[in-house]
């Protein structure tokens, strides 16, 4: 295969990274609204538009914020609005994402958990994009560092890398099937497969990264890894607190 992957488009030459990423996002949201139809528990308009709302503005807000720390000193060198846009981080779109919707509910007065219903929707989202990551090889900044290990990958140039985008594919993949076998039992409260989820995938990225370029900001850590040091922080004090339903 040679990298990077790319599609002819209306005449124009599309990389596969953005054009995966469309069609996550497409696929995501069309899960998410079958499955909401399908659920007992209605919102409503208010409080569903308001989660949207704020999911999205928070998500878009996250993803170039961290995108673009993720190297602070080269920052404000040669500042433009493509830059900004371009650089953008599922890590920072998934954390102020959260943000977004606990302020909208807030704002709502709505107190009950709305995040299972999205987990397996991010999840589908997420491994389409990634797909489109590990077609556009080393073009876009979703590459691993050199290996000598048997999973090493030729991804465009003359180093075999570790293949991140596949790896984080397989973990998402194996991540569906626990938190499915998890959220069949039944016994935990509305919220609970949504605060494992975070937990998990923060937990994954922040190892991760350490296979991934990465600008040192503090010891041997990255921007990433130190957002995702906080939200594994806040998540495991959530489920700390969480008990199961036979409990109460």
């Amino acid at each position: 295969m040679d990298f990077p992957v790319t599609f002819q488009i209306f005449g124009k030459t599309v990389l596969a990274h953005p054009l995966f990423e469309a069609i996550g996002m497409f696929m995501g949201m069309r899960y998410y609204f079958y499955l909401k139809r399908k659920a007992p528990e209605k919102l409503s308009f208010n409080t569903s538009a308001a989660v949207l709302i704020g999911a999205t503005a928070g998500a878009l807000f996250g993803s170039k914020l961290i995108g673009n720390l993720e190297n602070p000193y080269t920052f404000f060198e040669g500042v433009s609005i493509r830059k900004i846009w371009s650089n953008n981080t599922i890590v920072g779109g998934l954390a102020f994402g959260l943000m977004g919707v606990e302020l909208a509910k807030k704002i709502v007065n709505h107190k009950e958990s709305t995040g299972d219903l999205i987990v397996y929707p991010l999840i589908l989202a997420i491994i389409i994009g990634r797909i489109g990551c590990f077609l556009t090889g080393i073009y876009e900044e979703t590459y691993g560092l050199p290996t000598d290990s048997v999973f090493g990958m030729h991804l465009g140039d003359s180093y075999l890398r570790h293949p991140v985008a596949l790896y984080e594919i397989v973990f998402l993949i194996g991540l569906w099937f626990v938190l499915k076998k998890i959220q069949n039992k039944r016994i935990y409260p509305s919220g609970f497969i949504f605060q494992l989820f975070m937990l998990s995938y923060f937990t994954f990225r922040f190892f991760l990264d350490f296979i991934k370029p990465r600008v040192e900001i503090v010891g041997n850590l990255g921007t990433i890894q130190l957002l995702c040091i906080c939200v594994i922080i806040y998540y495991i004090y959530k489920i700390k607190s969480t008990q199961p339903l036979n409990s109460y």
